[in-house]
């Protein structure tokens, strides 16, 4: 293939680069100043990049010797990566304004910029080396942003964890990339699906179960999600929120590609790994939330269970679980969104943020509309009908029984029972205990008003009327993977 047509297929990373470039430079000429201007011209950015992506073009399939894949599956993981960026930029501001002396600087849009750019070759990925730069892009800027708030004790805390974790993450990664180089001979997925489906090597299944280790990290799947927790309390929450939902997508849909593309031909091997990430992430989830008294770190937990969820769709190795998968990620996304919107609200008579469960306490007497939006998410993260929450665990659990992986299903239907009593734990502190301390309301939140109210009735039954449209796109972006 031309290399126009190859720049072209990639021509949402081109506007992500050149525009956090360009960007750069102007935060570095125009200093603290120019953290406005920069930051809703971040926004444009990825809605540009979003554009692009409508291009036929970006369905042109392999492009650069197989080393990038341009098609629906991709097309479908960038929308949601960009639209959460762009929330997370948007909300920001008002945050950093209270902060303890950390204002916002115009270099955070620009990191957002440059993960995007990476999350988006991660998801594009054809080749082992290119899923590395990709994960590795986003990473670098993801450890800045988790410690963006330099004078603040936890922020710098959950930087350095990330940091560390990721760099042993990334080890892991590596050393199972080179194991299935050396066995296979090859880095491009189309090469190694061929030595999968040749013969059974003892070194490409220990290369196999190496790169999920690596993959399972960015998704925070149990046995490696212990940065989760931390990291999310730690970091700012405009960054938290960022980090709930773009890397999550992308993460999750770079595993769905290399467990289809690259690792068809070993189903059998690489199912079991997912039945145990699966189950183990929503148990433990469920039950490690029970305890929580801080909203962001019951929502990392939250995060871990719901990653579990996705996995029992991927172990479908169907197209109607990878559909389901797609569908779940889109709901999830709006979800999570939606309930750390919520805590950006949660702030003291003094304007100093608070996360504390207790301070929720009553919330449907001081603030009814904001504790209406929150019931509205966690019921939906509950799979509680009629939101979409529900409809997205429907649609794993049937892929995973129409493969023939009934008792996994229930498995995973049992554990959704036990990740139920955290989400009405929120609802009961909110509707049903004493009045906390109302919390301080502020002029300048419109637009995250705007944002939630938006995802609010998406979850919502008002939402049915996107289901029909968000099925079939999922369904035809998970086609192009088979």
């Amino acid at each position: 293939m031309d290399w126009n047509t190859s720049l072209q297929a990639t021509m949402p990373e081109l506007v992500l680069s050149i525009g956090s470039l360009a960007l750069m430079l102007v935060a570095a000429w125009g200093g603290q100043r120019s953290t406005k201007m920069v930051s809703w011209t971040a926004v444009a950015v990825l809605i540009g990049a979003g554009i692009a992506l409508a291009g036929p073009a970006s369905y042109a399939g392999e492009v650069f010797g197989g080393l990038y894949r341009a098609d629906a599956f991709a097309a479908f993981a960038k929308v949601l990566i960009y639209a959460a960026a762009a929330v997370s930029i948007l909300v920001a501001p008002r945050f950093f304004a209270h902060g303890d002396g950390d204002a916002l600087h115009p270099e955070y849009p620009v990191l957002i910029l440059l993960a995007s750019a990476g999350m988006g070759m991660m998801v594009s990925a054809g080749d082992m080396l290119t899923l590395y730069v990709g994960l590795e892009l986003n990473s670098l800027a993801a450890y800045v942003l988790a410690s963006f708030m330099r004078r603040d004790q936890r922020s710098a805390e959950a930087g350095l964890k990330y940091f560390v974790l990721g760099a042993l993450a990334s080890g892991i990664l590596l050393y199972g990339i080179s194991l299935v180089y050396g066995f296979s001979g090859t880095t491009l997925f189309t090469g190694i699906a061929s030595a999968y489906g040749a013969s059974k090597s003892l070194g490409l299944t220990f290369g196999l179960v190496f790169v999920f280790a690596g993959l399972a990290f960015k998704m925070s799947a149990v046995p490696f999600h212990m940065w989760t927790p931390d990291v999310y309390e730690g970091a700012p929450t405009p960054v938290t929120t960022f980090f709930a939902s773009a890397p999550k997508v992308a993460a999750v849909a770079l595993g769905v590609r290399v467990a289809i593309e690259a690792m068809g031909p070993a189903v059998a091997e690489w199912r079991q790994i997912v039945f145990f990430a699966s189950l183990a992430s929503i148990i433990f989830g469920s039950v490690a939330a029970i305890g929580q008294n801080n909203v962001k770190r019951l929502l990392a937990y939250s995060s871990i269970s719901n990653v579990g969820f996705m996995l029992v769709g991927l172990a479908a190795g169907t197209p109607a679980g990878v559909a389901s998968v797609l569908l779940y990620l889109a709901i999830y996304i709006a979800m999570t969104v939606g309930a750390f919107l919520v805590v950006l609200q949660m702030r003291d008579a003094n304007g100093n943020a608070v996360e504390s469960i207790d301070s929720l306490s009553g919330l449907s007497e001081t603030q009814p509309g904001l504790a209406a939006a929150m019931i509205i998410f966690m019921f939906s993260l509950a799979g509680i009908p009629p939101l979409l929450g529900f409809f997205a665990k429907l649609a794993v659990f049937n892929a995973a029984v129409q493969a023939g992986l009934l008792p996994f299903a229930v498995a995973g239907f049992v554990g959704s029972v036990i990740g139920a009593f955290y989400y009405l734990r929120l609802i009961k502190v909110m509707y049903f205990d004493a009045p906390a301390p109302a919390f301080q309301r502020s002029r300048d939140s419109a637009v995250e008003y705007a944002v939630m109210a938006v995802l609010a009735l998406f979850i919502s039954p008002v939402g049915w009327l996107a289901l029909r449209p968000l099925g079939v796109w999922s369904a035809a972006a998970a086609k192009a993977l088979f």
